[in-house]
């Protein structure tokens, strides 16, 4: 297959800046897609065809898509593989199809002012994407560079690091990066200057706690006021175990049914941006309370569906692991997860009643699997002594399907 499109990196500096042949993949081309301002950059030649981006720019991939096999070139900014529309086309051509022409990203421009690292820093995006991802990334420490949505995403960032406890971050915006009108903001997330700023920036944060308990760990088992919750959640120390049995994997779908809080569908989401989740809830206050734990613990890629299961299970994308938390007497309930599940995939489901317990046997009996009780008990005032208390014995069982 012979590739018929060429996407070029460009930067501030315009054609001046590419290499030979990416200048000739830009001047030779019958058809040039970019942004308004990356096609000013290019003298107009007789014959060929300009096609700016449109609004919503999701419509871009049907115009470039429409004219495949044509010689067609692409502008973007900096590297296209990077958050870029080089990754996108990526997922929907075959690779000879498209051959790529990269410029220095904004990442490595924004590095190189800053004399940081570009290994030791976390790299992220919130271009089209929720400012809330951001905060499982949020360490003591921890170095991250952002792409920002426009010129309120600096502001914005401020205030999120403030709500999430690191008001003591230094936040850098680096302004149209590699161009005569390059610019270099510094402060503190805490009183943040800049209401507004360049619409293309780039965002570099130093990360810096400033209370105790604000950073958050990506290994499961978060304390349970980190949830916002009405007392049935899936406990910290239940949680964990929970987790460690559904064994989460870098792409892979949760399916967490009656999922409370969502709390065990956050924490399988937080171990690793790529992870999915669908987490299914009947009860319209417990669907509120997913809202707002997905935002406040940065995944708001969550997938929140209202209804029962199993009937709301039905249709819905095959998932690698099945938490059930509760409704393991519901009919049909466990049988449609076990049928949905994929090979491979790992059940995972709890009780702590007598009812829910004999079911869980049943299932042991027929599916096999691992059968585990855990007690939990806390050291509580007794008196003026202290003493244990002890919480409900939790049964977990935890099945791989074959």
């Amino acid at each position: 297959m012979t590739a018929w499109l060429n996407v070029v990196g460009i930067g501030e500096d315009g054609l001046s800046g590419l290499g030979q042949w990416a200048r000739i993949a830009v001047e030779d081309c019958d058809i040039l897609f970019g942004a308004q301002r990356h096609l000013a950059m290019v003298p107009e030649r007789a014959g060929q065809e300009r096609i700016a981006w449109p609004s919503p720019f999701a419509a871009a991939f049907d115009l470039v898509l429409a004219r495949r096999g044509q010689s067609a070139c692409i502008l973007a900014s900096g590297d296209p593989m990077m958050y870029g529309i080089g990754a996108s086309l990526a997922r929907r051509l075959d690779p000879a199809e498209m051959r790529v022409w990269p410029h220095p990203s904004a990442f490595s421009l924004a590095a190189a002012r800053l004399g940081w690292p570009l290994q030791d820093c976390t790299l992220l995006t919130v271009h089209g994407r929720p400012l809330e991802l951001v905060a499982p990334h949020l360490a003591p420490g921890a170095r991250l560079l952002i792409l920002a949505e426009d010129g309120t995403s600096p502001a914005k960032l401020a205030a999120l690091l403030c709500r999430q406890g690191f008001g003591a971050s230094r936040l850098t915006v680096l302004e149209r990066l590699d161009g005569p009108a390059e610019r270099r903001l510094d402060g503190q997330a805490l009183g943040w200057p800049a209401e507004r700023c360049a619409d293309l920036n780039v965002m570099a944060v130093e990360c810096a706690a400033d209370r105790p308990g604000a950073a958050l760990p990506i290994l499961a088992g978060l304390p349970d006021d980190s949830f916002a919750h009405d007392g049935q959640l899936t406990k910290r120390d239940i949680r964990a175990v929970t987790l460690a049995r559904l064994a989460p994997l870098a792409g892979q779908l949760l399916w967490d049914v009656g999922a409370g809080c969502g709390s065990v569908a956050v924490e399988w989401m937080r171990t690793n941006p790529s992870c999915r989740a669908i987490a299914i809830e009947a009860k319209p206050h417990r669907l509120a309370l997913i809202e707002e734990n997905r935002l406040k613990l940065g995944v708001p890629g969550l997938t929140v569906l209202a209804g029962k299961a199993p009937i709301a299970l039905a249709g819905l994308e095959a998932p690698d692991a099945v938490f059930i938390g509760g409704g393991l007497t519901v009919k049909g309930l466990v049988d449609a997860c076990w049928s949905a599940l994929k090979p491979g995939g790992r059940l995972v489901a709890n009780a702590v009643t007598l009812q829910g317990e004999a079911v869980l046997g049943q299932l042991y009996g027929r599916l096999g699997g691992e059968l585990t009780r855990i007690s939990v008990a806390q050291a509580a005032a007794l008196g003026g002594f202290d003493g244990w208390r002890t919480a409900m014995p939790v049964t977990m069982l935890a099945v791989v399907k074959p």
